[in-house]
């Protein structure tokens, strides 16, 4: 198994998030919606797995290439 690390594509906040430690995930399903400039940013999963580590909450704020998640394929 192999552990992907998902990395945030802008500055902003994270403003949803949609799956939770453990839920299984496909390629292209929405993990989290960041929010930049008053506009929602999906962050999908690159690829199949399991979702094994968050490390963003709700409100809390992202830089750019910021880790944001880890997933088990």
């Amino acid at each position: 198994m192999a552990t992907i690390s998902v990395k945030s594509e802008v500055t902003g906040s994270v403003w949803k998030v949609e799956k939770a430690v453990g839920d299984q995930v496909a390629k292209g399903e929405t993990i989290m919606i960041l929010e930049s400039m008053k506009m929602e940013i999906p962050v999908d999963a690159p690829e199949a797995g399991t979702l094994k580590e968050l490390k963003v909450a709700p409100e809390e704020p992202v830089e750019e290439e910021q880790e944001l998640c880890l997933i088990e394929t």
